[in-house]
């Protein structure tokens, strides 16, 4: 009898937990979404052609305006991630110091902001000193718009593969696009015709198709994720030895973890003298001469294993939560952080039991022990690129019999630090999406890093050791400013020794303001 009675309870709890644990997959998602028939041509890039058909979401959409609010660690305020120095947005106290020093000799390194709304994808695009202002050319390959803008269906049926290796500054100009207009919008995600689901972006396009994945058969769920995982990935330009040159791939052929895309990433560089394809490089550091890989957001990646992830939240869920407006369920186009709610409304679709306060302290001591081991691994990393400054300067005499091997093993180290490093640096929830994944990639970044320095160390049997001794701080101070207007200065390059690496640039009046030619 009382097996029995036990055995009924358990089935009554189960039939009780099962709205529970459906609770965060939106059933709706799975439904039938409404059909339109908008009248908009395939290619519309305007965000201001949806406004008629579709207020309500165009008014959620124009909040992505906001530049004011910050959350602990994140907000929408632009502002030099790497300062530590001068003044930051009110209550921001959560910089990265060492961001220029190991991204020396990249663009990167001349300007790396905290990104504002989607609004202003293309106006921070063509305003940031990545690319280059002072001439005709910006230096960088036109596949740097893909993530900013629905023009890209236009240019791509117009030049096709050839598109991705002309200059960025080929399509800018203030009568080539909108900046406010035709930056990441409603055609980034929806088919203008039908508003159906689609992916515009030509990497997804190219992974699905690698991976047997059919657009059609997927979940209208697993769809309000892809869609935002055609930009917020880890992507690279394809090496011209490895098909069209600068199209942009997703590096996820082995999986989504760190692990895995260092092992892709030991491949699909310029061919070998056997023909076989060597390591793929973004660019070699000025200072160590060891070759790095830059990595970018990997939001999706880090996301999809995680608690959330897994249980078949999507990110939209999340972003973009489902609101109530004139009696009409309608997604806030709002693509912002839940914390910036203080009621954290779309967290308490599912976490109805707790309360904001409570969930908003488990999100922030999450972030907390991230980004505290986030520093400690960026320290780390600078220290594992001195080491091999150093010991790459060691005269011969001076060197360990297997010195050349220690040094290959050294510099291996470093990247694959770096990259694991970056790995959660450059994702945008500072560990939340993932809080394992992330701690476990700066541990092992840390090591790694170590494992560099000590190859080093043994390679120079030991003589740099007294250099690398104390507070990184005061071995190789921060970068705290560098850009190009500064890096055309020789004097200013005497200010640090890693710039003695790095050739000054020739004298230029600025070119370009934003969008506009100005000489």
């Amino acid at each position: 009898m009382t097996n029995r009675l036990f055995g009924l309870t358990l089935a009554a709890a189960a039939l009780l937990a099962l709205p529970l644990l459906g609770g965060c997959q939106d059933v709706d998602t799975e439904l039938k979404a409404p059909e339109y028939k908008t009248g908009l041509p395939a290619g519309e890039p305007r965000i201001s052609a949806y406004k008629e058909a579709f207020p309500h979401q165009y008014a959620s959409y124009q909040k992505n305006n906001e530049t004011s609010v910050m959350t602990e660690y994140k907000g929408s305020v632009p502002f030099h991630k790497n300062d530590d120095v001068n003044p930051l947005p009110k209550g921001y106290k959560h910089a990265q110091p060492y961001l220029k020093n190991l991204w020396l000799g990249y663009p990167f390194m001349y300007e790396y902001n905290e990104a504002r709304g989607h609004t202003y994808a293309v106006k921070d695009f063509v305003n940031i000193d990545r690319i280059n202002r002072y001439g005709e050319k910006g230096g960088l390959p036109a596949t740097c718009w893909n993530c900013k803008t629905p023009k890209m269906m236009e240019w791509i049926g117009k030049y096709g593969d050839a598109f991705w290796t002309k200059d960025v500054n080929t399509f800018r100009g203030k009568d080539a696009i909108s900046e406010m207009d035709e930056t990441i919008g409603c055609s980034n995600c929806h088919d203008p015709a039908t508003m159906e689901l689609r992916p515009y972006s030509e990497p997804l396009k190219d992974w699905l198709k690698r991976s047997g994945k059919d657009w059609d058969k997927l979940s209208r769920n697993e769809k309000r994720t892809l869609v935002c995982a055609q930009c917020h990935v880890e992507y690279y330009f394809t090496h011209k030895d490895n098909g069209p040159a600068g199209r942009p791939v997703f590096p996820w052929d082995k999986g989504f973890g760190p692990g895995d895309m260092y092992e892709y990433y030991k491949s699909h560089g310029p061919k070998q003298a056997d023909g076989s394809s060597g390591p793929f490089t973004d660019w070699v550091h000025a200072a160590s001469k060891v070759p790095m890989i830059k990595m970018q957001h990997p939001e999706y990646e880090t996301f999809i294993d995680g608690t959330h992830g897994a249980a078949g939240v999507s990110c939209a869920d999340c972003h973009m939560p489902y609101q109530r407006v004139d009696g009409k369920k309608v997604s806030s186009h709002w693509m912002t952080s839940p914390l910036k709610d203080p009621e954290l409304r779309a967290c308490r679709q599912c976490h109805a039991d707790k309360t904001a306060d409570y969930l908003r302290g488990r999100v922030l001591y999450t972030q907390e022990k991230t980004f505290r081991q986030l520093l400690k691994a960026q320290e780390e990393s600078v220290r594992a690129h001195e080491a091999v400054r150093l010991a790459n300067a060691v005269p011969a005499e001076q060197r360990a019999a297997n010195y050349d091997s220690l040094m290959a093993e050294a510099r291996e180290m470093v990247r694959k630090g770096q990259l694991y490093w970056d790995y959660v640096s450059a994702e945008n929830s500072v560990g939340f999406h993932n809080p394992a994944k992330a701690l476990d990639t700066l541990t092992s970044s840390i090591t790694l890093s170590q494992d560099a320095i000590n190859a080093a160390l043994k390679a120079t049997n030991y003589g740099i050791a007294p250099k690398l001794e104390g507070d990184i701080k005061k071995i190789v101070p921060p970068i705290l400013k560098m850009s190009r207007k500064l890096q055309q200065d020789p004097e200013y390059l005497k200010t640090h020794p890693w710039f003695a690496y790095l050739k000054p640039l020739p004298k230029a009046d600025q070119m370009w303001e934003g969008n506009k030619k100005i000489q």
